[in-house]
């Protein structure tokens, strides 16, 4: 089966950028879920720039789909994590002067750490998944921590400039998605996909969930969120029908 998580982060962006209580992504939550999202992804950052406390909070109460935290390996927001018990953790890498999230976390590099988050978030009854760049060494290292899937970063393939990039970005993520099945681990890909691009990933078998935020809050400042998770939920229903 394949899913589609919407981010609903964009939403409370505009929200803060007024510091006032509209547009509610909480709301933006229930109008992806009736326009057929398998999932709802927010992000609670440490700077809190865009979702609240106050929203992980409702969040966690209301949602009905898979809900998805992403967050740092920072204690604070672990704790906070336990507390929500979402659905699911995805681990991310976190820097107070990006826009968005840049790339894939180092699970090599931090394995104790993330070990035991595993460990905690286990405990708890929550999945774990690992934001990461399509390198076998990171997903052989997020399967030896004991995490449930790892979410492959698409940002790459997303910004690349040129048929070559683009190909060689396609590349690594079929690598990367080949050696995620091999070590027994549920594969998704997130980070700058768009109705526009995402087409050459939902075509190799393997993939289970799609984690998309921009494009689709974008579209629906046109046409709506409900039906602009509706027509991305068909787009990818559609592409892997034909694949």
């Amino acid at each position: 089966m394949l899913r589609l998580g919407v981010n609903i982060d964009h939403v409370a962006t505009v929200r803060q950028a007024r510091q006032t209580f509209e547009p509610d992504p909480v709301w933006a939550a229930v109008e992806a879920d009736l326009g057929g999202a398998d999932g709802i992804t927010f992000h609670l950052r440490e700077d809190r720039r865009h979702i609240q406390d106050r929203d992980a909070v409702l969040l966690a109460e209301t949602v009905n789909a898979k809900l998805n935290m992403e967050m740092a390996m920072a204690a604070p927001i672990v704790r906070v994590a336990i507390q929500l018990k979402p659905d699911q953790v995805c681990l991310v890498p976190e820097k107070r002067q990006e826009v968005t999230t840049e790339g894939g976390l180092d699970v090599v590099k931090g394995k104790r750490t993330a070990r035991e988050i595993v460990k905690k978030m286990h405990a708890a009854g929550i999945e774990v998944s690992m934001f990461i760049d399509p390198d076998v060494e990171q997903i052989k290292a997020s399967a030896d921590i004991g995490a449930d899937s790892v979410e492959l970063h698409t940002g790459t393939y997303a910004n690349a400039r040129s048929k070559r990039q683009s190909s060689r970005a396609l590349r690594a993520l079929e690598k990367g998605l080949i050696a995620g099945l091999e070590f027994d681990l549920d594969v998704h890909a997130g980070h700058g996909l768009t109705y526009h691009n995402v087409q050459p990933l939902v075509s190799m078998a393997g993939f289970s969930e799609f984690n998309i935020g921009h494009s689709i809050i974008a579209r629906a400042m046109f046409v709506g969120l409900r039906q602009a998770v509706r027509e991305m939920k068909e787009l990818l229903v559609g592409m892997r029908l034909e694949a």
